[in-house]
């Protein structure tokens, strides 16, 4: 696909502008390092374009300070203050429908997680956003906490022009069936293999 051109012209009936403007699925899946992060590049563009972003993390612990979480707090509130850019909503774990570090059972955690997804599809009706990461979210949907199905019909039904990108290994096949783009991070080397821990500026 050189220079962006695509190698056929679906005839669908659309035009060529209107085919550009359709709303994206993106999932970020595979073993290798840098799902998430490539995501929230991909909002990071979003956010420059004016793009209201909804990031919902899944998994990750709420007491973990993640960096792009600070600085696309930042960026919301310079949004609030100047207009550039698009509005930010960062939920992560401890902030409504959290599993990680709280006691429960595995139906608690699935509860939980349950809520979290209500209420992304709740969002997604009424086109809260126009930009969403979430991250992580293969896990509840591969632990059988998350109906693939619903999902795949919710997202697939999605009003408006919202763009999605979903992270996290082993994604379910009918969601990579449904998706417009998917990405498998395949690791080839990492420092971890050497007895390196993580870094900071690397991995947070």
């Amino acid at each position: 696909m050189p220079k962006g051109i695509p190698e056929a012209v679906p005839e669908d009936g659309l035009t060529t502008r209107q085919r550009r403007n359709l709303p994206i699925l993106a999932v970020h899946t595979g073993p290798g390092k840098g799902k998430s992060t490539a995501a929230f590049g991909m909002a990071l563009r979003a956010w420059n374009q004016g793009f209201d972003v909804g990031v919902f993390q899944f998994v990750k612990s709420a007491k973990w300070k993640v960096g792009e979480e600070a600085a696309f707090r930042a960026l919301g509130h310079l949004h609030d203050e100047t207009g550039a850019g698009g509005e930010v909503e960062w939920h992560k774990m401890g902030e409504g429908w959290s599993w990680t570090r709280k006691k429960g059972s595995d139906e608690d955690h699935a509860a939980a997680a349950q809520e979290g997804w209500r209420e992304i599809a709740r969002r997604l009706g009424e086109q809260t956003h126009r930009f969403y990461v979430l991250d992580e979210f293969t896990y509840p949907l591969k632990w059988g906490w998350i109906d693939v199905a619903e999902v795949v019909s919710v997202l697939g039904d999605r009003p408006g022009n919202q763009h999605v990108v979903i992270t996290g290994r082993d994604a379910p096949q009918a969601l990579l069936d449904v998706a417009d783009l998917v990405t498998e991070m395949t690791k080839v080397k990492h420092p971890m293999d050497a007895g390196r821990k993580g870094q900071r500026g690397i991995e947070w």
